[in-house]
């Protein structure tokens, strides 16, 4: 075994060195995706750690240690009915505008706290694909036939991939019916709406927080929301405080304090950085940071401490998959996001050549893409118009929609070392698989 270990790091080291001795400097495609790579990588550490995975975290910790694991057993559990454990797992996800990697530490929180495999697929697949806002801007850009499809889609994979994980694992998750059986929770430590006011004051600070811009023609409540969207993040973060001190007990100074602390950051980014995009980042750091800080210097409730350490386990666990994944796929497919695009060096024209028309083929190689690159929340949408106007046929676009926003090379790095490699493999075989064939029937079918 140790022999076997030494080797795998001495074929690390040589494979390394060979990239690096033999990388092709003078070839302008590799110069471009290495550029691709770096702007991908910058625009997600800007753009979604500060304000959607380290939200995030912190939720994830919450239920981990706040959520009681009865309830979790209750409703998403191996001996929960089917029809509300999968309901709840699929329809939650369109309360949370989070993509392939935010979803994660949802995911394997709910999981290691007691969650049937199933019904977790199902959150973890319907989770950035079924938000409300996706929905919308899909049916408002890609047409409304396009929007039905889309969610018709996401509820019935969910479901579907969720029934067969069971049925494909049926062994481990008997075992895992059985050791529930015998398990008694423990007494929750607070009443069910306290734990549910908390819990959801995080979630929509997140949700608020990363709330897409309108298309320029959009004058509705949407405008209205986004206008508004930190005006209303703040009024549920003034929520949170009295929640950290009547539902926490944490001291009223501390979080008064941090409050404080979190508005003079506000007031000096908008004061001294004129990016709208970067401004948002540093009042959301000390936020994160204060409250990181009060709770692991509470102690008087060890609870509040768990829950900072808890989240910081995710964290630790996630992020190094997340920057793999998201530099690998920087370096193959490129950086596309707003009005930027530039090529990896998988060349874009084989992509656009490959998904246009409606054969089998096309709809299993728009899935498979789609399956590994990685899509911020909502930008699925305008990515899946340019390549419609780039030939791209419907059958396609609809497969790209069900395959990509809930999965990405980053994404799976990290269900691989929550579920191991087999599971990993059929999830998202079982993605691909019916993304192809969802594709094929509606491009035939429109």
């Amino acid at each position: 075994m140790e022999t076997r270990k030494e080797l795998k790091t001495l074929g690390w080291i040589i494979a390394v060195f060979a990239f690096v001795f033999f990388m092709p400097l003078d070839d302008t495609r590799f110069r471009t995706a290495i550029g691709a790579t770096l702007d991908l990588a910058q625009w997600y550490a800007q753009e979604h750690v500060v304000l959607c995975l380290l939200p995030a975290f912190f939720i994830a910790g919450a239920i981990a240690v706040f959520v009681s694991q009865g309830a979790v057993i209750r409703y998403f559990g191996a001996n929960a009915k089917r029809w509300l454990s999968y309901t709840v797992a699929t329809l939650s996800g369109g309360i949370l505008a989070v993509c392939s990697c935010t979803i994660l530490p949802l995911f394997t929180s709910i999981y290691r706290r007691g969650a049937g495999l199933g019904p977790a697929v199902a959150f973890l697949y319907s989770g950035p694909a079924i938000s409300i806002l996706s929905i919308i801007l899909t049916a408002r850009i890609l047409g409304l036939e396009m929007g039905i499809a889309r969610i018709a889609g996401v509820v019935l994979f969910a479901v579907v991939i969720g029934l067969l994980m069971s049925l494909l694992f049926r062994r481990e998750e008997r075992a895992r019916r059985e050791a529930q059986m015998n398990l008694t929770p423990p007494p929750a430590a607070r009443s069910a709406w306290q734990t549910a006011l908390h819990f959801f004051t995080l979630v929509l600070i997140l949700v608020f927080a990363n709330w897409g811009a309108p298309s320029a023609s959009d004058t509705g409540l949407w405008r209205a929301i986004f206008t508004c969207k930190w005006y209303i993040t703040g009024g549920f973060a003034l929520l949170l405080c009295w929640s950290l001190v009547h539902i926490l007990r944490l001291r009223a100074v501390w979080v008064t304090l941090g409050a404080l602390a979190t508005l003079t950051a506000a007031l000096l980014a908008e004061r001294f950085i004129p990016s709208p995009q970067l401004a948002p980042l540093v009042p959301m750091t000390v936020a994160i940071a204060t409250l990181a800080a009060i709770l692991l210097g509470d102690r008087r409730n060890p609870e509040n401490r768990e829950w900072a350490m808890a989240s910081w386990g995710f964290a630790k666990q996630i992020l190094p998959l997340l920057g793999a994944g998201v530099l690998t796929a920087g370096f193959l497919l490129g950086s596309t996001h707003g009005d930027t695009a530039i090529p990896g060096i998988v060349p874009n024209r084989w992509i656009e050549w490959a998904v246009g028309g409606n054969s089998l083929l096309s709809n299993f190689l728009a899935s498979f893409t789609g399956a590994f690159m990685y899509f911020a929340t909502l930008t699925e949408v305008p990515i899946i118009q340019g390549l419609l106007a780039s030939g791209m046929g419907k059958g396609p676009a609809l497969a790209l929609l069900l395959a990509g926003p809930s999965l990405s090379l980053p994404n799976m790095l990290v269900i691989r070392s929550v579920l191991g490699t087999k599971k990993t493999v059929a999830y998202v075989g079982l993605v691909i698989v019916m993304a192809t064939l969802a594709g094929f029937i509606f491009g035939n079918w429109c």
